[in-house]
């Protein structure tokens, strides 16, 4: 991957920790913006264009997940790290209900950390690719339209599903009344298969359910140990 014009921006309240993170990805042809609070971040967040953000949970004045909320006001389809120095569940579920792709725990090795970089970069640019194959899929009275990202009902205002929404919906649309085994899922869209990612899918079949209660001929049926199930009934 051409890392040349990537720009990361750097959220973390340790002055030290930051510059180190910050040289290191510099030393790896990334451009970098280092910011000490969760104020200061989103200032730079506002007027630069960054392809990740990497943002500390515990900062003054404003946390990593408030500052995460607005980001995702403004920009939802960036990827965001999130950096702790405790592993609570729920903190990670609260990181990836508000749309974190990856968490490391602080102390880590900083070349997982340019791993993980990569890699969600790179899943960034497969999951942008335009795509030539069928996009419009029936689901009950719900119109998906995939390339649009748009679900609408019976035809009302449509929902303009994020990236990995569109991505799941789609897969399971393709696999109608049939098994999305859950590691299919998670290598086509999250590139990676461990609890984090997920737990991450977990928290996007519950929005997906969300979308979909409207129409109660429709339903993603867990399937224990193997996957999901989109079901429409007749």
């Amino acid at each position: 991957m051409n890392t040349e014009s990537k720009k990361i921006l750097i959220v973390e309240d340790d002055f030290n920790f930051g510059n180190i993170l910050k040289d290191y990805l510099i030393l790896h042809d990334y451009y970098v913006d280092l910011a000490k609070n969760g104020i200061e971040g989103y200032e730079k967040f506002k007027r630069e264009i960054y392809d990740i953000c990497i943002l500390d949970v515990m900062m003054p004045y404003k946390d990593g997940f408030s500052l995460a909320k607005e980001i995702r006001e403004k920009n939802e389809e960036i990827p965001l790290i999130f950096l702790t120095a405790k592993t609570l569940k729920e903190d990670v579920l609260r990181g990836f209900k508000i749309g974190a792709d990856d968490y490391l725990t602080k102390p880590f090795d900083s070349e997982v950390l340019l791993a993980k970089i990569k890699a969600i970069l790179n899943r960034k640019n497969f999951i942008d690719v335009p795509e030539t194959e069928n996009y419009q899929f029936d689901i009950g009275r719900f119109k998906f339209n995939s390339k649009l990202r748009f679900l609408n009902i019976d035809g009302n205002k449509p929902i303009r599903l994020s990236p990995k929404e569109n991505q799941l919906l789609k897969l399971l649309a393709i696999h109608v009344n049939d098994l999305l085994p859950r590691e299919i899922a998670l290598n086509k869209i999250w590139r990676d298969n461990n609890y984090f990612t997920s737990r991450s899918m977990d928290v996007y079949i519950a929005k997906l359910r969300k979308y979909l209660k409207y129409d109660s001929n429709v339903e993603i049926l867990n399937i224990h140990g193997e996957g999901f199930r989109l079901v429409i009934s007749k």
